[in-house]
């Protein structure tokens, strides 16, 4: 019998004490060492990937996969084959737009039985917490969600109505008695306007920076009143920074993520009625956009994660006041943020970091996040200096619809594995719930 099952080399491994040339050795789905480079091993396989880069696959905690009940949006076996292909080898469902939404046990059941068979990548799930459903949240931690998501304006379906403030706060107690985790989009209502008109600038003025920051500030005075770990999804607006800055600096138990789209996408490039790139809360300046680069070097925000919120075509009507807000990305996630990071001069380590290391840190995810030891041996091959042309209609997304269509991007995934095997898309999906 042989040491390894598989052993994948690279001049351009990143492992949690940065990149190095590594051997990376897997056994029964693990990873079992990282030997030098060139060591000799014996394994069944044995590949070596030369120069292209070896990473741990990313987590991606903040996907809407829409199944069931708006499976014609997106589905498990469309959106995991997305994630393969992007090098995600996790993602963690949101609780919304999925018919039930996943704010109690049974719902939690009908999604897992919706998605049995389908998955490519391994998938866990997030609870929801909205009006008069305090006494779920805790049979649902119990029942294995990462955390609960919760919005202070609304959603955008009305099965999943926003919380004020005071629910914010019960909630909160609730979770803080079995250190749970809560997911807040933080918008605050009373800020929020209709759109004067079906263009991006009045769409964008609707949705200002402040409504933001009001509603992180208030998130953050009720974590400190509570105790409670609260993250803030989605964060676009660097007005949000100072006050999640100070959270931190006070010892608070308050992280933030923000996404792709608000990194490498600026109001100044939308097209006119290109609602593609309509999404809440809304992408903003080039200016702000710099800002929030400074936030994640500096570790203010911590994750970059989807957001995946895909939806028909026909949703997407050239009307910013009308059509659906959602950007779909979820395979594009690693090329667009490599392009814009590594102009920035900052390297594969950092973007490891944050995809993947420290958004299973957050949800709290073992074995997920990095190449080291006793991890799941989820890897991407990833060839950092090819040119990624987008073609909306060539991705594995149900919808061909992307604010990423026609850009070429630097970076593309070669191969993922899930566990230890090559991820074949075209073979029944190995993906096992979290």
């Amino acid at each position: 019998m042989t040491e390894y099952d598989l052993v994948v080399r690279s001049r351009r491994a990143v492992t949690p004490d940065g990149e190095r040339p590594a051997a990376v050795a897997v056994r029964d789905g693990r990873i079992a060492a990282i030997h030098p480079h060139d060591a000799a091993l014996d394994a069944a396989l044995d590949t070596d990937l030369g120069d292209l880069a070896l990473l741990p696959g990313l987590v991606d905690t903040h996907v809407h996969v829409n199944e069931p009940g708006r499976t014609h949006w997106e589905g498990f076996a469309s959106a995991t084959r997305a994630a393969a292909a992007g090098g995600v080898t996790t993602i963690v469902d949101m609780p919304l737009n999925s018919l039930p939404p996943t704010v109690d046990p049974g719902a939690l059941t009908a999604k897992q039985e919706a998605a049995r068979g389908q998955c490519h990548v391994d998938v866990g799930f997030w609870g929801g917490a909205i009006p008069g459903n305090l006494a779920e949240l805790r049979p649902l931690h119990e029942r294995g969600v990462y955390g609960f998501k919760c919005f202070l304006s609304p959603s955008g379906v009305e099965e999943f109505p926003p919380l004020t403030p005071d629910e914010v706060r019960q909630a909160l107690e609730v979770i803080a008695e079995f250190d749970g985790l809560m997911v807040v989009h933080a918008e605050d209502p009373s800020l929020l306007l209709d759109p004067t008109g079906p263009t991006y600038p009045e769409f964008l003025e609707s949705r200002p920076g402040a409504s933001e920051r009001r509603a992180v500030e208030q998130v953050i005075e009720l974590a400190r009143q509570t105790g409670a770990r609260v993250h803030i999804l989605h964060v676009s607006s660097a007005d949000c920074l100072e006050p999640l800055a100070a959270a931190r600096r006070d010892g608070l138990r308050v992280s933030a993520e923000t996404c792709p789209h608000y990194l490498t996408l600026a109001a100044e490039q939308v097209p006119e009625g290109d609602t593609a790139f309509k999404c809440c809360p809304p992408i903003r300046s080039e200016a702000n956009r710099d800002l929030l680069w400074e936030g994640l070097a500096g570790g203010v925000l911590s994750c970059v994660v989807s957001d995946h919120s895909p939806s028909p075509s026909d949703l997407k009507i050239p009307d910013f006041a009308a059509a659906w807000g959602g950007i779909a990305s979820l395979q594009l996630g690693l090329p667009a943020i490599w392009t814009e990071a590594s102009r920035r001069g900052h390297g594969l380590p950092d973007v490891v970091r944050w995809m993947s290391a420290n958004p299973a840190a957050l949800a709290g995810i073992p074995r997920k996040g990095g190449l080291a030891p006793g991890n799941d041996a989820d890897l991407v091959a990833f060839d950092p200096d090819a040119a990624n042309p987008v073609d909306a209609a060539g991705l594995h997304h149900k919808n061909p619809v992307t604010p990423y269509h026609g850009r070429v991007l630097r970076g593309v995934v070669r191969t993922t594995w899930l566990r230890g095997a090559t991820v074949d898309l075209t073979a029944p999906p190995r993906g096992t719930f979290l």
